[in-house]
């Protein structure tokens, strides 16, 4: 399965983007890895029969998925500055719930794309 991901760029705090990320063949799985600069890479959102996402996005950041298409957008709302990294489309067909904020549970990984959030 190839990941193709889209979106993201530079903009002020509090502003918005939107992530999308195509998948070659359907998915079971699917969601967003991030890492920032200097730092270990961290769990964002997925989409697995449901949403599920990190405590540090929940309420700004909305995941969702076109079963149709196999793609998955991330719309980022009340962007922070320490939003700022490159963040990764990551899928898989394998995964549990209790395994979905584990970067090595995804059999997938897209290229990144930066995200970039000014104070």
């Amino acid at each position: 399965v190839q990941l193709q991901a889209s979106g993201g760029g530079f903009v002020q705090a509090g502003g918005f983007l939107r992530l999308s990320c195509a998948a070659s063949a359907p998915i079971t799985t699917i969601g967003w890895f991030r890492q920032a600069p200097g730092k270990e890479r961290e769990f964002v959102a997925a989409f697995r029969w449901r949403e599920y996402y990190s405590r540090s996005v929940k309420g700004r950041f909305t995941i969702s998925k076109d079963n149709a298409k196999n793609t998955v957008n991330l719309q980022m709302n009340t962007l922070k500055p320490e939003d700022t990294a490159v963040y990764y489309c990551v899928a898989g067909n394998r995964l549990i719930v209790s395994t979905l904020t584990e970067g090595s549970a995804y059999d997938y990984w897209g290229q990144g794309t930066e995200v970039t959030v000014s104070s």
